[in-house]
């Protein structure tokens, strides 16, 4: 990868449920920073992604069941986002108030990736349905339209272990590897590293979201120019089973639940 890129922010305007997502941001950067160019990556928020796709729920239209009172109780939340998250999880781990900690197509993360933030007055967003086919279908929408090849990231805000705030997390990937393996690198003095793994997708995102920003910046998605990653058929983020994971392996106490 190359040492110095450039990040472009891509203002949008407001995405609404149905707007095709990848020609507004087609428009944006050919305004921003004169379309887009070979070896872009796109980073595109989840939130974003997600209403342009319909994946809006009004809470209005959600009855909640008794599981779903029981924990809005337990942390503090309204009982019909609770039943939302329900419905995305795949298992809750625990939780705090206002956060219900949950696995979800193998990943950790609170509430399921169900926000409110962004979303319509009254309303929830879930994770798009299938982020990695998302990023596919958008790739392969702005390369027709360009005639360049590109990475596409769709990015979402987590929290970590034992860490103040937020950074980028990628969920959804096309184009671009999303780790790449430096094990037998030898360190500055010589030592070959044994473990080490990059997760440059990762990273991507939260270099994306330092010109994206998380409130009213109508911002949802950035360019990534110039950073050398090869561009080919790489599809989806990896990830490791929960007993492989130092957090979770170090403090479950009931690995069936996972």
């Amino acid at each position: 990868m190359n040492s110095s890129f450039e990040v472009f922010g891509l203002p949008t305007g407001i995405i609404h449920s149905g707007d095709p997502i990848a020609d507004r941001v087609i428009a944006t950067a050919e305004k921003t920073c004169g379309g887009f160019e070979n070896g872009d990556v796109l980073v595109l928020a989840e939130t974003a992604v997600a209403t342009s796709e319909g994946n809006v729920i009004r809470l209005a239209d959600i009855t909640p069941r008794s599981r779903a009172q029981e924990l809005g109780e337990q942390y503090k939340m309204d009982p019909r986002t609770v039943e939302v998250v329900l419905r995305e999880s795949d298992s809750i781990v625990g939780g705090i108030p206002g956060f219900l900690l949950c696995m979800k197509g193998g990943t950790l993360l609170p509430n399921a990736g169900v926000d409110a933030s962004n979303a319509p007055p009254g309303c929830v967003t879930p994770l798009p349905a299938d982020p990695d086919q998302s990023a596919q279908q958008i790739k392969r929408a702005i390369e027709s339209h360009a005639g360049v090849e590109i990475g596409v990231i769709i990015a979402d805000s987590r929290t970590h272990a034992m860490r103040l705030g937020c950074s980028g997390v990628a969920i959804g990937s096309a184009g671009i590897p999303s780790v790449i393996d430096d094990r037998g690198r030898k360190d500055l003095f010589g030592r070959r590293l044994e473990v080490t793994k990059r997760a440059v997708a990762d990273n991507i995102a939260s270099a994306a979201e330092l010109v994206m920003g998380e409130a009213d910046e109508c911002t949802p998605a950035a360019i990534i120019r110039g950073i050398g990653l090869p561009i080919g058929d790489h599809i989806g983020v990896d990830t490791i089973d929960a007993t492989e994971c130092l957090f979770m392996g170090a403090f479950a106490k009931d690995r069936k639940a996972w």
